[in-house]
């Protein structure tokens, strides 16, 4: 499924650009005898050149970790409420348009960009609400989500679609 491309994508990143800045030559063999004698670099003792490659090094692979980093994290946020991916932390959104209560089958745009589909015969008649805050909040339990409209206390069990 698409879930699963991301998150391939995401743990390939983190693995690979570490090694990558690691295998990096030195910076004086990254530049030019010109570019390395007009950065002043020439003037530095073997032992700062060195000192100064390891820092280089370390800062790309610890500006290259904080990426793959804050890339999976966006990866598990987009995913969330699939399945049992990412946080259990609840969804805090509004329903994108009308809410005309619940009915087991009817799906539900947020303006956060998920998609919803009720699969229980929860209802709440009478209630019609234009984007209405809706909170969905994974069960105890077991791989289950439920989403509560406003201040109304039923609560209907919701799979995400998209």
């Amino acid at each position: 499924m698409s879930l699963l491309r991301p998150l391939v994508l995401a743990a390939a990143l983190a693995c690979a650009l570490p090694a990558f800045a690691q295998t990096l030559p030195p910076i004086e063999q990254q530049m030019s005898q010109e570019e390395f004698k007009a950065a002043g670099l020439d003037k530095l003792s073997p032992e700062e050149l060195s000192r100064l490659n390891n820092w280089l090094g370390r800062t790309i692979t610890t500006e290259t970790t904080k990426a793959a980093a804050v890339a999976k994290q966006a990866v598990v946020e987009e995913n969330r409420g699939f399945a049992t991916f990412g946080s259990e932390e609840p969804i805090v959104s509004r329903i994108a348009g009308r809410f005309d209560g619940f009915h087991e089958g009817r799906t539900y745009t947020l303006q956060n960009g998920q998609v919803w589909r009720q699969i229980e015969a929860a209802s709440l008649e009478g209630v019609h609400v234009d984007s209405p805050e809706v909170t969905i909040k994974p069960a105890v339990i077991g791989n289950a989500w439920y989403m509560q409209v406003g201040h109304y206390n039923t609560r209907a069990k919701v799979q995400r679609v998209k």
